[in-house]
This record gives structure tokens, sequence and C-alpha cells, in this order.
């Protein structure tokens, strides 16, 4: 008997029992749906994490620790003249553009009424290159406008909301008493889901009418020149920050170097882990359709014992009856791959039309190859392995003991 004959008889006895068949399977659709479905949605959600924060993997932050000194150290603040030293590209060939920052907090009011607490930074004219901000509308101040200590502001939604019901056109142009000074507003910054509560005005204009402090800055943003050269970049500025500092023990350093590079792939990494771990999940129902699988298989050899009786009498062998079996139970477990890839991809595509607009920015699912060639692979594994015992238990019957059974 060749492998297509026993293919022929697998199907007939599969088309003998339609709803038994359609039953046992299943269990192997909702598994194998299911796994290519909830990796899709693990491989949106990092997809999503990555376009949104790739942008800033070059980035490396500079802020003050208060804690690093120890004994009779005492900490340095961060100043205009490491900023000047940071910029300097002979002594910081890998560093691109440096941003200073100083921030607080001030009740935003405007004249006709509304106020709204808001965050406020100072910084200068590069600070939406540097930290990959958009505008909706107006423009950002210009190195102009931050030399001459400018009274001018460009908002986040988050107080455009408040303050203007929304509406950016109506905030551009407008004046905002910003603790006891009035600003005018040149533009409204996109939202980004992170620094929506943010009001951004020249560094100058910030300390002499908000912040106070001098020269110091609350926080220092590098850009590298490019993603691979962030570690070059950071070992840069700690060589560079330690010498003005006069650190000599890294761990005495009153500062604290952060590359998004670094939290970028921690969150990617514990992204994959928790695909990793829903798919597994997943499986589960694949393990129990399994357990389905190899019960109905037990059966079908018990209903058909006079059938194996009938053909090893006239001369089937051993092998023949148990690749009959087995092949039928990857027929079975196949053909419930073939459609649970076609429910869970359908499923995902599905999802990735309608979900975005029901819930704007959500993550879209995607369909990875490497998860449907697994489920599949499964799939076939699990009907070798199910029907691996009914068919070797009905290739070891007797005739005589298997024509005898009723």
């Amino acid at each position: 008997m060749t492998i297509w004959e026993s293919a022929r008889i697998a199907v007939r006895g599969l088309r003998a029992g339609p709803l038994r068949s359609l039953l046992t399977m299943l269990g192997i659709i909702i598994g194998v749906a299911a796994v290519i479905v909830l990796v899709a949605f693990g491989n949106g959600l990092q997809r999503f994490v990555a376009d949104a924060f790739g942008p800033l993997a070059n980035q490396i932050q500079i802020t003050p620790d208060r804690g690093g000194i120890s004994g009779t150290g005492t900490p340095r603040d961060l100043t205009d003249a490491d900023v000047r030293a940071l910029r300097d590209r002979a002594s910081a060939p890998a560093v691109a553009s440096v941003s200073p920052t100083v921030t607080g907090s001030a009740q935003l009011q405007l004249a006709g009424g509304g106020s709204v607490r808001s965050g406020v930074t100072g910084a200068d004219a590069d600070y939406l290159d540097i930290t990959n901000r958009e505008l909706v509308v107006g423009s950002f101040f210009d190195d102009r406008q931050a030399t001459t200590r400018a009274k001018v502001v460009v908002l986040g939604p988050n107080p455009v909301a408040t303050l203007f019901g929304g509406r950016a056109g109506e905030a551009l142009g407008s004046e905002v008493r910003i603790g006891r000074t009035s600003f005018r507003v040149i533009g409204v910054l996109a939202a980004n889901g992170q620094q929506d509560d943010i009001a951004v005005m020249p560094l100058g204009a910030a300390r002499a009418y908000l912040t106070g402090g001098g020269d110091v800055v609350d926080q220092i943003t590098v850009r590298a020149v490019s993603t691979d050269a962030v570690p070059q970049a950071v070992e840069q500025v700690t060589t560079l920050l330690d010498d003005r500092h006069r650190i000599d023990d890294p761990q005495d350093r009153d500062y604290t170097v952060t590359a998004l590079q670094s939290l970028l792939d921690q969150s990617s990494q514990v992204l994959s882990f928790v695909t990793i771990f829903v798919a597994a999940v997943a499986g589960i129902s694949l393990l129990v359709g399994s357990i389905g699988v190899a019960n109905i298989m037990l059966v079908t050899v018990t209903e058909r014992t006079r059938e194996i009786g009938i053909r090893k009498a006239i001369g089937a062998r051993r092998r023949a009856i148990l690749q009959q079996f087995l092949i039928e139970a990857m027929v079975l477990t196949g053909i419930g791959g073939v459609i649970g890839i076609l429910v869970g991809v359908g499923v995902s595509v599905l999802a990735g039309i309608v979900l975005p607009r029901l819930v704007p920015d959500f993550p879209a699912p995607t369909v990875s190859a490497g998860s449907v060639v697994l489920a599949f692979g499964v799939s076939l594994l699990i009907g070798l392995l199910a029907g691996g015992f009914p068919a070797n238990r009905a290739a070891r019957m007797r005739p005589i003991d298997a024509l005898r059974h009723q």
C-alpha cells in the first residue's frame, strides 16, 4: 500500500464521522488561531514601541545625582559651562548636539479667565529636533528669541485642551500669564503621550521670570551622531564630565548618564518575554486538542478492529496499518491547523483594521510568518504523537483476535 492509498483511506475514515472529526479538530483550530493572534498582538506592541521611541534611540540624558559624592566631597551642579564643553566637537566627536533644560511648574492663566497648572521647561532653540517633537500649529522659538529671552511660549496639548478647549488655532497668538509674567503663544506641540502637560519657553526667559538658578541646568540631553555611536558618546561624555567635576571613582559621580537605547533594548526584551509567555499560554489549548485527537484515535481503532483484522488476514503488513492510522491522525490535525491559520490570520487582519478606529493609537497586530509555521508544525507534531499510540496498538493486533472482536 502506497502512502497515497493510506491517505485516501484515512480521509474516507474521517468523512465517515464528519461531526466527530470537526469537534476533534476544534481544539487544534482554537489553539493554532490563539497562538497566531496573541503573537500578532505582541508583535504589534513591539513595533509600536519601536516606532514611537526608535527616533530617540541616539539620545543620552544627563541629570544631577546629589547622592553620588561620598566622604567630604561636594557634589557639583550641571552648568552652562558643562554644556559648552560637551558641544566642543574636539572633546566629544561622537556628540551631534546638546540641549540643556531647566524645569519647574507654574499656573497658566488666560486674561479672560481659565487656568491650569502645568510643567514649565526652559530650553534652547534645538529642543524640538533633539527630543523629536512636532508642532500642530505655529513655530518654535529661534536662536534670536532664545538669546534675547523673548517672552514666547510653546504649549503642550494638555494646557491647550484645558484653556482653549483643544483648539490649537485659537491658542496661537494668545497671551498667557505664567507665574507673574505674560507670554505669547507661538506654537502648540503635538501629543506624544509622555510630555503633553508642558509649556516650553526660552531657557533665559525661564530663568529670568520663573525658575531662577543662575547658570545651573536641571538636565542635559545629548544626541549621538548615530545609534551605533551611542556607547562611544556615553564614554566621551562621562570622561569629559569626570574631568570637569574632578571625579576619580565612577561610584562618586555627581551626575547620572542614561542612554535611552539601553532602556529601549530592555523594554523590547520584556515585550519579547511577554509575547512568548502569552503564546505558551495559548499553546495549552493545543495540548488539550492533542488529548482530544488521541482519544478519538483510540475510539477509531476500537470501532475498526474487525476491519484491521480483515486487512491483516489478507496480507496487510504491520507497517501499512501503522501508516494508515498515523496519516489519519496527521490529516485530522493538519486540516485543523490550516483552518486555525486562516482563522488566526483573519482575526489579526480584521483587528488591525477595526481596533485602531475604535481605540486611537491602538497598536495594530502584526502577523509573523514564524508564528504561522510554528503553530502549523506543532499541530502536525501533535497528530504524529497523539496518533502514535493508537496506531501502534492497531498494528500489533493479531488477525484472529481482531476478527473475533464484537
